[in-house]
């Protein structure tokens, strides 16, 4: 589906809500690939990862942000800062409220804080396929006495319903551009931070909840050979203790880990993967300047 008027319009838009509020699926669902990763843990999201729609009168760029939190930690103040500047950059912010869920105090501190922007400002009302429809009347209600949203739009990225509906909306708020990337690229990121990513997504499935931000991956070495690759990558973790929730019983926790981040590797490769992990540990590494930069922070 495209906008109805025939000029060539392109430009930024982000998701942006509380943790969980289906932020990184709804991204996927409309790049039609996988490249944000998706956990039920908060604060999943920590690099900016862009993902790029073609249409034939259009230009989407879609930015995956971490979500806004209270920082209690040096990395966690970086993540914040990195998300206010993307604010300030995009055309299209469109925040998105779980259906699932009342709107809160975390939905009204977000609401607020789009006041200073230039961007045009929409709400999308997530999980839509999770409630029934009085719920969801009244979630749509509470939503619009939030803020003036140029548009409200209910989705679910499960199902697909009204995801085409959402792009058209974000479309026509784009700004008359000539295409911004190449017709053939679905994301800007390099691979290293993409496969990094679906790791640590992988390492993030069934952990405690202290642990997801102390784990980080950094991939050392991709080699080629033939059809396949190599790719060499460690998991940093805080402590000791950690390390050994990572690794598990007879490392059989790692080797989970190592099988799903394979499959999704080679979904994103499209070539047959061989993965080598280890487990790390640096310590207070969301804490440490000279860490975090060595961690892509």
């Amino acid at each position: 589906m495209k906008v109805a008027d025939d000029v060539y319009r392109a430009g930024f838009a982000c998701f942006v809500g509380r943790p969980n509020a289906g932020k990184s699926t709804l991204t996927n669902a409309i790049i039609g690939q996988k490249i944000a990763i998706t956990s039920n843990k908060p604060q999943t999201t920590r690099h900016i990862i862009r993902g790029i729609l073609h249409q034939e009168h259009a230009q989407l760029v879609l930015v995956d942000t971490p979500g806004l939190h209270r920082p209690r930690t040096l990395l966690g103040e970086r993540l914040n800062d990195l998300v206010r500047e993307t604010w300030s950059e995009v055309d299209v912010i469109g925040i998105c409220f779980p259906a699932d869920e009342p709107v809160g105090a975390g939905d009204r501190f977000i609401s607020a804080e789009m006041a200073e922007l230039k961007a045009t400002v929409i709400a999308v009302v997530t999980k839509v396929d999770l409630v029934d429809p009085a719920t969801l009347a009244q979630r749509l209600m509470d939503v619009s006495k939030l803020y003036d949203f140029a548009d409200i739009v209910p989705v679910s990225a499960v199902s697909g319903h009204q995801v085409e509906t959402l792009v058209d909306v974000i479309v026509k708020q784009l700004p008359e551009s000539p295409p911004l990337y190449p017709d053939d690229v679905l994301t800007e990121e390099p691979e290293q931070v993409l496969i990094g990513e679906l790791i640590r997504e992988a390492a993030l499935e069934g952990v405690r909840e202290e642990l997801p931000h102390s784990i980080a991956v950094l991939v050392e070495e991709m080699v080629v050979e033939g059809r396949s690759m190599k790719i060499y990558a460690n998991l940093y973790v805080e402590r000791d203790s950690q390390k050994s929730i990572v690794i598990g019983t007879g490392g059989a926790r790692l080797k989970n880990v190592g099988t799903k981040a394979r499959a999704e590797i080679e979904q994103l490769l499209g070539r047959k993967i061989y993965l080598d992990l280890h487990v790390r540990i640096a310590k207070e590494w969301q804490r440490d300047p000279k860490q975090l930069r060595r961690l892509g922070f």
